[in-house]
């Protein structure tokens, strides 16, 4: 994998036809400096409003992935972005003159095509690879649909498909070196849909700019000579000119390869990928993926690349079984003996999840008078163990902790189950409830050798510290 970030040596431009809105649009492609990212610029706009092509910008998932920001919006990206990924390319202007960049055949091959032929150029920067170590997993369980990433020093992915229809059947597909194969193997997969869905997409106005030259049209059903007409007076085509292929494709397409609704859809993944805003060393696996699962899949990928950034600003030493050390709480949290009430956190999940560890010993201060001769935690640490374990959660998008102080404002359903003694591990489970703006409201448990000794709802607010 290449090791410096990559842009363009000159413009490249591209015109055609927007596949859902029908809108004629321009494209072009143009270099930019390092760290920039991808950036859509929509010039027929008032003021040219720039979109980058980040997770936190997808407003819409139907039939594409739409962008935007302040009613703005870039439709179907991911054939466009799709090319920048698989060619590797990290820096990226992209101006169009419309709403949508255009279908062009169904691909990103001419997307790609017109990059290569602008020419690449490595920067001084090394590219920021998001490098996985651990398993993330999506599941729907409701649409069978699974995306795994697994620990790998480079990038490799395969896809299946199987939408238990006889006119496809299921279908894999695998990538497994992006210089070597993406061009050639993936780039001029098409797009794909079934006959039955067309009637259904040109009714809701999706498919404007649809034909039988930029998709490939998959059949699955008989239709009548009217229904034939039908369809050709919504798509706006001579219904002289549709057929019921022979091979199972509308008009007797050719596929470009056996398995291209496979490919593309490994093609659509990669697109919906580049919204993370950096390339991945991962082993991505996908089985029935649409953009809709893509888009969460990357929003985990996102939530974890947070969460590694937060651990490389405080965790300077990589432990085994640790997020943050006792080292980095004291970081991120201003208390201090005796009261800072949590060792390590071995457990954290961005915005959602996070396990903290407290060792209760005798050397404890409070053991000398709760209660002489029975030694028990007081249950109004435990909550405040607890309060510390949420703070961390909640100031984990902080990008200066030491500026920043959490209240609490309320306590409820607090329960106490069973005592603490010295010698115990308490260990303490925070989940995330809710969160607006700067109030969070999360729930607690508190566990000894699997036991619940404690479990409360609490609910703080992060503020900035006096004089700040």
């Amino acid at each position: 994998m290449l090791i410096h970030q990559r842009t363009l040596k000159k413009e490249a431009s591209l015109s055609g036809t927007g596949l859902h809105t029908g809108k004629e649009c321009r494209i072009t492609f143009k270099p930019a400096p390092a760290g920039y990212g991808y950036r859509f610029i929509r010039t027929d706009v008032a003021d040219s409003p720039e979109i980058p092509a980040l997770i936190d910008n997808v407003v819409e998932v139907l039939r594409g992935t739409t962008i935007g920001i302040g009613g703005v919006k870039v439709y179907t990206t991911e054939h466009v972005l799709g090319a920048l990924y698989g060619l590797q390319v990290d820096n990226c202007r992209i101006e169009m003159d419309g709403p949508e960049p255009p279908v062009m055949d169904g691909s990103s091959l001419p997307f790609a095509e017109a990059l290569i032929e602008a020419g690449f150029e490595d920067q001084d920067e090394p590219k920021n690879y998001l490098v996985i170590d651990e398993t993330i997993e999506y599941h729907d369980t409701e649409n069978s649909v699974d995306i795994v990433a697994l620990p790998l020093d480079n990038f490799r992915t395969t896809v299946m498909v199987d939408y238990k229809n006889p006119a496809l059947g299921s279908q894999h597909s695998g990538l497994f070196d992006l210089e070597q194969e993406f061009l050639t193997e993936f780039a001029p997969s098409r797009t794909f849909c079934f006959l039955s869905e067309v009637e259904a997409l040109a009714g809701q106005g999706i498919i404007k700019g649809g034909d039988v030259d930029n998709a490939i049209v998959i059949i699955d059903k008989e239709m009548e000579k009217r229904e034939m007409l039908d369809l050709g007076e919504k798509l706006g085509l001579d219904s002289d000119h549709l057929v019921i292929g022979e091979n199972g494709i509308l008009n007797n397409r050719e596929l470009r390869y056996k398995n291209e609704p496979a490919r593309h859809k490994l093609l659509d993944l990669l697109g919906d990928m580049a919204l993370l805003g950096m390339p991945v060393k991962a082993q991505v696996l996908a089985a029935r993926p649409g953009h809709a699962s893509n888009v969460e899949f990357v929003r985990q990928l996102k939530k974890y690349a947070d969460r590694n950034k937060l651990a490389r600003q405080y965790q300077h030493e990589k432990k085994a079984g640790v997020i943050f050390d006792i080292n980095a709480i004291q970081k991120m949290l201003p208390h201090r003996y005796p009261f800072l009430l949590i060792d390590k956190i071995v457990e954290f999940k961005l915005d959602e999840k996070i396990v903290a560890i407290k060792n209760v010993t005798m050397n404890e201060p409070f053991f000398q008078g709760h209660f002489p001769g029975n030694p028990v935690m007081p249950g109004v640490l435990i909550i405040e163990a607890m309060a510390q374990t949420g703070g961390i959660m909640m100031l984990n998008g902080k990008d200066n902790t030491k500026e920043s102080v959490v209240y609490f404002m309320a306590i409820d359903k607090a329960r106490f189950r069973k005592p603490v003694l010295p010698g115990d591990t308490l260990v303490i489970e925070g989940v995330m409830v809710n969160m607006r703006r700067s109030v969070c409201q999360f729930e607690a448990k508190a566990f000894v050798r699997g036991e619940l000794v404690c479990e409360a709802s609490l609910m703080a607010t992060v503020m900035d510290k006096p004089g700040n």
